[in-house]
């Protein structure tokens, strides 16, 4: 659906240029949830307008539904446009103009009777829930339903390609979950090719299908969601996924000599990483039925990614020396990576 070969984008001239994306060539199945994922000034926003041609590449070459966007005349790419909805991280209501009208607003040259706009306005607001609020002006609606609003305005031209610019940054956990939800079903009612813009990991973890990771301009890593979480390559996507997670924390615990990580001569702390599609296995239970090791756990964080479970846990593990070591071997058969950070034994 998407394709961007060798795109960049410079700003200024000469010595005060700034490139803000560099040779970056993409391409997005039909379908598919596409995570674009950076820190503040990696060239995310600027690529992601490059691929509605709000911001025209320095170079390379922008292809969208089989149309080369950069080689279009201006009214062939207005028109080729609106196959592309764009949702952004404020919303962009106009303030004047009450949810009918926002929504209705894309319609204006659509040569629609005013009962067959009328139909289409009502249809998007079911679409996303927002039927009781047709009247409402964007003061009166919370950030949630201030998005809904954008996305269903953005749907008006029944667009293919759905942009979402940090669609999610302005919204509150819980909120941010709902539109998060409103989008996977859009894309699986509509069909929809849904690029999100994003610094956030868990916005990556939720709906996407795969990710590109950017660092000053480029793409540096790339691959299917769980794959990235599971096996991070490059430095700056091992950052952004220890952000989800909460394991770090006990090496705190440690450098701080808390009493929550003191152990006996018996005990070892391990980190145990579920990082292989086919963990199935209920291995804690395991280590205290069949080895006889107590296991304390001090962080947990597992979740199912792509019906995977992914990430891991740190517990205190005690028990006999011979019974701890067939324990860990088990543990590795089973595809658990696991690393020993602490052991009672060096205490005494």
């Amino acid at each position: 659906m998407i394709e961007l070969e060798h795109v960049s984008k410079t700003f200024g001239a000469g010595c005060e240029s700034v490139e803000a994306v560099s040779d970056v060539s993409l391409s997005i199945g039909a379908g598919e949830i596409f995570g674009i994922i950076g820190f503040s000034g990696a060239g995310k926003s600027t690529l992601v307008r490059c691929i509605n041609m709000l911001e025209t590449p320095t170079e390379g070459k922008v292809t969208v539904d089989g149309k080369e966007l950069t080689a279009l005349r201006p009214g062939e790419l207005r028109k080729a446009r609106s196959n592309i909805g764009m949702i952004f991280q404020h919303f962009n209501l106009m303030r004047s103009r009450t949810v009918y009208g926002n929504i209705a607003f894309p319609l204006l040259d659509a040569g629609l009777t005013k009962e067959q706009e009328r139909e289409k306005v009502r249809g998007l607001l079911k679409l996303v829930d927002m039927e009781d609020k047709e009247n409402a002006y964007p003061s009166q609606l919370s950030g949630g339903q201030k998005q809904r609003v954008a996305i269903a305005r953005a749907l008006a031209s029944d667009p293919k390609v759905l942009l979402c610019d940090e669609a999610t940054s302005a919204l509150d956990p819980q909120t941010t979950q709902s539109i998060l939800r409103l989008l996977r079903d859009l894309n699986r009612e509509l069909g929809l090719t849904i690029v999100i813009i994003t610094h956030e990991m868990a916005v990556v973890k939720e709906v996407c299908h795969r990710v590109a990771v950017m660092e000053n301009g480029r793409v540096v890593e790339l691959g299917g969601v769980f794959d990235i979480f599971a096996h991070p390559e490059q430095p700056i996507t091992q950052d952004f996924i220890r952000t989800t997670s909460n394991l770090q924390k006990v090496y705190d615990l440690l450098e701080e000599k808390s009493p929550v990580v003191q152990l006996q001569q018996d005990e070892r702390i391990v980190r145990l990483t579920y990082d292989s599609r086919n963990v199935a296995e209920p291995v804690i239970s395991v280590l205290s039925r069949e080895y006889r090791v107590n296991m304390s756990i001090i962080f947990s964080s597992i979740e199912i990614i792509e019906d995977a479970p992914l990430g891991g846990l740190v517990a205190i593990m005690g028990g006999e020396d011979e019974r701890i070591e067939q324990a860990l071997n088990y543990l590795k058969e089973r595809n658990v990576s696991v690393e020993v950070i602490a052991d009672g034994r060096a205490a005494e």
